[in-house]
């Protein structure tokens, strides 16, 4: 598999969205800094391809979420 910038950013913003401890945690600090550039779609719920979900799959499991 090959992935491209946007696969990466669009699975750290999912991560970051679905398993940030709260207003104050690395992963909302992190989740802030990436909505300046990446922004979903309203109907968005997660990662939109194979790509994407596979780093998110991997963030997942490596962080034990």
């Amino acid at each position: 598999m090959e992935f491209n910038r946007y696969d990466i950013i669009e699975a750290h913003y999912w991560f970051c969205a679905d398993y940030h401890e709260g207003q104050w945690s690395e992963k909302y600090q992190r989740l802030c800094r990436i909505s300046r550039y990446f922004s979903p779609g309203a109907c968005s719920n997660g990662p939109s391809n194979e790509n994407s979900q596979a780093i998110y799959d991997d963030l997942v499991a490596k962080e034990g979420a």
